[in-house]
């Protein structure tokens, strides 16, 4: 059937109707009478004629025509309709398979008492303690030797809290530094952390290195105590924003991200988002809570309508505050139209398992940091390597392709089947994505979308003046 409208999404938002085209990530604005006969062409099983009579009581049938022979036309020209005969031959081959980055465990003890932590507070179900130095240099070694002849590679220092041992963690930096300049390689280290350890000689040393910061903060004062005390439930947040705002007014603030995290108890996080923009923070992160149905900050299902219209209010604040020209950074709305990193980027994700490890502070290797602790997942150590490579090709083979609600999702290229973690944690299988995450994540991209038409049509406007 040439006109295949699996191939395309159509949604409206505010007053603006839009239709991708989902293989090539094309994105077109239509007219309210263009949609409508978007529409009924789909309603009359594709035939353009049947569509015309359906709506020319409504609107003049030469008008309609004249749609019809556009569509038809963008159809011809690959713009709608199209379709990617790469996915049809589309087969995972080890041998294209190298290590790009690693999460480097340098601390399995935390400072705080994060009611949502899915580490545990920090130990990750184990014992807490600290990576020593001679079990890092060795992960990066790992990481320099496995990763072939992939220039860009990266490493992200995590925890738990990896300011608990900054000593290594500083060693840590200037040995990875000195082994991509032997390497001839581009290493990104990034440090995340919950900012409460953040002082001058700390910032100052992590803008000398260049080194990217992920600071965790969940908004609002009240938002922010309830989820994130320190032990005793001693309120956090004073702490964490005197760090966070030291870092932003001596370091790089354009080498950082906030990282928040939202809850049952805060369905309105588009306040928090704006208390964070009110602090001068305008590189942000507001992340879904992903936890058990047992747990009284979960997230439900009955969740999701309220979540919805604040993605959406969410889009309309930043594009006051883009108008305004004071733009912001907001994480979930950045993305790609043009198809982006290759198909089997599009297809597989972050690449858990296979692409991206995590180094415990005794040096295992597991899929990614979320299974860190979880025995059953342990994959090898930095010291033998990889040695269980029937779970990385499980989860190398769980790209969108091999997923049944994922296959023929219009969102499968911007998420890429979702986190692993997630789909195994709640329903016991890699194959099967966690439901409400995929809702909020189209969600998001919908206003992302949505934006990017209302730039571009900023940009027009501009155009014409």
């Amino acid at each position: 059937m040439p006109y295949d409208f699996s191939l395309l999404h159509k949604f409206s938002l505010k007053d603006t109707n839009i239709v991708l085209d989902i293989n090539s990530g094309i994105v077109h604005s239509a007219s309210q009478e263009a949609y409508a006969f978007l529409e009924a062409w789909e309603a009359a099983g594709a035939d353009t004629e049947e569509a015309v009579s359906r709506l020319e009581k409504i609107y003049k049938r030469e008008d309609l025509q004249e749609i019809r022979r556009e569509f038809e036309k963008l159809h011809d020209e690959g713009m709608l309709f199209s379709r990617d005969e790469a996915l049809d031959s589309y087969e995972v081959r080890d041998e294209d398979t190298v290590v790009k980055a690693l999460c480097l465990h340098v601390a399995h003890d935390c400072n705080l008492r994060c009611h949502y932590c899915f580490a545990g507070t920090g130990d990750f179900g184990g014992e807490r303690g600290l990576m020593d130095i001679k079990t890092g240099k060795r992960a990066l070694d790992y990481l320099f030797e496995v990763s072939g002849p992939r220039k860009h590679i990266e490493v992200d220092y995590f925890g738990g809290e990896p300011l608990l041992n900054y000593k290594v963690l500083k060693e840590l930096i200037a040995y990875g530094k000195t082994k991509a300049e032997q390497s001839n390689k581009e290493l990104k280290q990034t440090v995340t952390t919950n900012a409460t350890l953040l002082d001058q000689e700390k910032i100052d040393y992590f803008n000398s290195q260049g080194i990217y910061m992920i600071l965790s903060i969940d908004g609002r004062p009240e938002v922010h105590n309830k989820m994130r005390p320190f032990p005793g439930k001693k309120e956090s947040y004073a702490a964490v924003y005197k760090g966070i705002k030291l870092f932003h007014e001596t370091g790089n603030a354009q080498t950082s991200f906030i990282r928040g995290t939202y809850t049952h108890f805060n369905p309105d996080f588009c306040a928090d988002v704006e208390h964070l923009l009110k602090q001068g923070f305008d590189r942000i992160s507001m992340e879904p809570v992903v936890a058990s149905p047992d747990n009284d900050y979960a997230i439900t299902e009955d969740d999701l309508p309220g979540l919805m219209s604040q993605y959406e209010k969410l889009a309309e604040i930043w594009l006051e505050h883009y108008e305004n020209g004071q733009p912001f950074n907001f994480f979930h709305f950045n993305i790609s139209l043009d198809k982006g990193p290759c198909l089997p980027k599009r297809l597989s994700g972050c690449g858990a398992g296979y692409e991206y490890l995590a180094v415990s502070p005794e040096g295992d290797l597991y899929p990614c940091h979320q299974f860190v602790g979880q025995k059953e997942f342990k994959i090898g150590t930095v010291f033998s390597g990889l040695q269980n490579h029937v779970l990385s090709k499980t989860f190398k083979s769980a790209h969108v392709l091999n997923k049944e609600a994922c296959r023929n999702c219009w969102a499968r290229f911007f998420c890429s089947g979702g986190c692993h973690a997630n789909a195994y944690n709640f329903n016991k299988d890699f194959f099967q994505p966690y439901r409400i995450g995929c809702e909020l994540q189209k969600k998001r991209l919908e206003c992302a979308i949505y934006l990017q038409v209302k730039l571009s049509e900023s940009v027009t406007e501009c155009e014409k003046d």
